[in-house]
């Protein structure tokens, strides 16, 4: 018994106790005027996890979470995440950023975009002993992911001394990649670009349109059961990343459906070991 407790002790000196950090002090970007009071409630925060030094890689990922851009699965897809990768050795970040409303946003379809980059930029600030910042996004949560490797270019957010917004590595997990009707997950599609979005639009939100030779290594996870966001969209993104010679790798599931997070109960096989051990690869 004295050992069991040993080594509990052990397990939970790994695991800091999280701190929550406001993304803005001061002007929210994109913010509609009517949307101060509200905002005020629900400001889009990151929520830090720091492992301990015995055991730090000096490497940070940003987790995002998914929820169709209608709310946020913040602990199976978050927290959950966040506590796994501590007890390895990252820094990890969990996003909980607006969902996109005209109510609160100017323009709501880049209001999340611009938070995961608000959140690359605080990470690099805030934390200069990290040398890499990743991401993982969780379906929704995906697609942002997707669209903060592929957009790193263009800052969407005041960025005057002009850190990097560019992600050193990203994990796809059954990511909701496309805008393109066949293939997409139409409630997000709806929430972020509208029922009845241009085609410039559609194209500009599509991530397998928007990939760059520059684009980072990524990871995929999906279940090939999957109908809430069919296996084709990561398809769709590797065959794009292949063809500008982008690395990347897929762990396939016959069956798990959507959603799963961590855990796919209907197999032995963690892919999260493989992550970890897909990012013990990367120079």
């Amino acid at each position: 018994m004295k050992t069991i407790l040993m080594i509990l002790c052990s397990l939970i000196s790994l695991v800091k106790a999280q701190e929550v950090i406001n993304l803005y002090q001061d002007t929210i970007p994109n913010a509609t005027d009517k949307s101060r009071a509200f905002l005020e409630k629900n400001m889009p925060k990151l929520f830090v996890y720091t492992p301990d030094e015995n055991i730090a890689k000096n490497i940070g990922v940003l987790v995002i979470p998914g929820g169709g851009y209608s709310h946020i699965a913040m602990d199976h897809e978050g927290h959950a995440v966040a506590k796994e990768l501590v007890s390895n050795g990252y820094s990890a970040y969990v996003l909980q950023y607006r969902l996109p409303s005209p109510n609160i946003m100017r323009d709501k379809s880049i209001g999340p975009l611009q938070d995961a980059q608000q959140a690359v930029q605080l990470i690099r600030t805030l934390n200069p002993q990290i040398k890499k910042v990743g991401v993982i996004g969780f379906s929704a949560g995906g697609h942002l992911a997707s669209t903060l490797i592929t957009k790193f270019k263009k800052d969407y957010i005041p960025n005057p001394t002009h850190i990097s917004l560019r992600p050193d590595f990203a994990g796809l997990i059954y990511p909701v990649i496309s805008m393109q009707n066949d293939v997409t997950h139409k409630g997000s599609k709806n929430n972020l670009i509208g029922e009845s979005p241009s085609n410039e639009l559609v194209q500009l939100f599509s991530s397998e349109q928007q990939v760059s030779p520059e684009v980072c290594p990524v990871f995929f996870v999906h279940a090939k059961d999957d109908t809430a966001v069919p296996i084709e969209n990561s398809y769709r993104m590797m065959a794009a990343l292949d063809k500008v010679k982008v690395p990347n790798t897929l762990y396939v599931f016959e069956k798990g459906g959507h959603g799963f997070g961590l855990i796919n109960k209907t197999s032995d096989k963690k892919w999260f070991d493989a992550f970890l051990s897909w990012m013990s690869t990367l120079n």
